[in-house]
């Protein structure tokens, strides 16, 4: 048996006993009832999986009986059963949330098809909810570990801001902060949550791609364009569009999206018609936005039209009192993924967790956590299988991102190239171990690199 259960409700014995034996045959359990309040009594004691409901019945329509239905289980399936002479009333069933309607005399195929597809579509329904109910669950404020008192002011702000009707929110903060994080917890908990939420790194496509990875294009807007095809803020419609890395934008593609922000309407490339659609954009950085604005590397006009719900995530090391709670958060996820008991940091470790500046911040503790989870076969992880630099670096780095945005005495250039310089001196020149200091990939750092004329063969002392 596959334990589905069938509610037929019908006025006619015979139409129901003749049911019962098909759907047995068909390997259905089955519960009937022949009147209208029968059927609302039988749907909460019996808790079918699908209801076969005629829309004649002697006492209450079975449309009304439809309408309570729905009410108090929305997502069970119901098939409408009509005399040809009734089609407009089975549309208008349907226009009321049934799944379909079949015609008397019954043709078994058509009903055994369309019961079929009902319960599959039915299951189908229940898989997607139950996983939107869990991402849900993942991204709820409750589960961002808050003890300090800046991320406690965070967060408030954030649900505030998630709530609001606003649609354009601007996050700031070094790599490794959890701006995505918070990106996704603010979708979650907006009226947004039930419909997309989209994300693109601006620093990982091409420029010349980027626009119409952002906006579509038209079938022949260019050589390789087949077809036409929507773009991401396009398919976000009603949901939330992530920017992440927006300060890597171009000045003409910066034009664009200042056009759609300011509009809500967009225009493939190649396209003549404006589109318009209702989202949220959440744009992500970890650059100074203002001084980028002031050096002429960022439009102005972009800039005040982002910061109108600006919100700034400190770096790790500003916020000591997040970083032993964090680091247990990750043991304890960690124990679930390699199968092991460990309680905890030895107060050796914990020492060197709080000394430590973590220049890149969550993220680097959290990738700590997992190397030495690999390693330890104690019952605590201590600083003997902790990344080397750990113990390299006791003093906080030079922040990439200001902690006041009045801070300005160091020029943004200089900054991030005395960083660069800084973690390949102090790893000799691998760029792997450099880009794991910095909190950044490989590939950026091979960028940055490439764009300040760096050359790490060189940089053998200290300045």
């Amino acid at each position: 048996m596959n334990h589905k259960k069938i509610l037929v409700v019908d006025d006619e014995k015979l139409i129901r006993w003749s049911l019962v034996q098909k759907f047995s045959q068909w390997d259905y359990d089955t519960a009937v009832a022949e009147t209208g309040n029968a059927a609302l009594k039988a749907f909460d004691s019996e808790n079918p999986d699908l209801v076969l409901l005629d829309i004649n019945l002697p006492d209450i329509e079975g449309t009304e009986v439809l309408k309570e239905l729905k009410q108090r289980r929305p997502e069970i399936p119901i098939i409408m059963i009509t005399a040809y002479g009734s089609i407009e009333d089975a549309v208008s069933a349907m226009r009321m949330g049934a799944y379909d309607f079949i015609t008397k005399p019954i043709d078994d195929l058509k009903i055994q098809g369309t019961i079929k597809n009902a319960l599959e579509t039915a299951t189908l329904k229940q898989e997607v909810a139950f996983y939107k109910e869990q991402e849900r669950k993942q991204f709820e404020l409750d589960n961002i570990i808050a003890e300090s008192e800046a991320m406690k002011k965070i967060l408030e702000m954030t649900e505030v801001i998630a709530q609001s009707e606003t649609t354009i929110v601007l996050l700031q903060g070094e790599s490794g902060t959890g701006k995505d994080l918070l990106a996704q917890s603010i979708h979650h908990m907006s009226r947004r949550q039930g419909n997309p939420f989209l994300a693109i790194n601006c620093s990982a496509i091409p420029e010349n791609l980027l626009e119409s990875e952002l906006f579509g294009y038209e079938k022949g807007a260019f050589t390789d364009a087949k077809q036409r095809k929507k773009g991401l803020a396009e398919l976000a419609n009603e949901g939330t569009l992530f920017l992440d890395e927006i300060s890597t934008l171009s000045l003409p593609v910066q034009a664009k999206l200042l056009r759609f922000l300011e509009t809500q309407t967009l225009r493939r490339v190649g396209g003549l018609e404006d589109i318009e659609v209702d989202l949220r954009v959440i744009a992500a950085t970890n650059q100074d936005l203002d001084l980028a604005a002031k050096e002429e590397k960022f439009r102005r006009d972009l800039f005040y039209r982002l910061n109108v719900c600006p919100l700034y995530i400190p770096p790790l090391r500003e916020r000591g009192a997040d970083i032993l709670p964090l680091a247990h958060h990750f043991i304890q996820k960690d124990n679930i993924k390699f199968r092991k008991n460990i309680r905890g940091l030895d107060r050796e470790a914990e020492q060197l967790f709080l000394r430590y500046g973590w220049p890149g911040n969550v993220r680097e503790l959290k990738n700590a956590i997992e190397r030495a989870m690999i390693f330890e076969q104690g019952t605590l992880v201590s600083t003997t299988h902790l990344p080397i630099h750990l113990n390299g670096i006791s003093s906080p780095p030079r922040p990439l991102f200001p902690s006041s945005p009045q801070d300005h005495s160091v020029s943004l250039e200089e900054t991030e190239k005395a960083l660069l310089r800084k973690a390949l001196r102090e790893t000799k020149g691998n760029k792997s171990r450099a880009a794991e200091i910095l909190g950044i990939s490989r590939d950026t750092l091979r960028y940055r690199i490439k764009k300040w004329n760096i050359e790490p063969e060189k940089i053998d002392a200290p300045e």
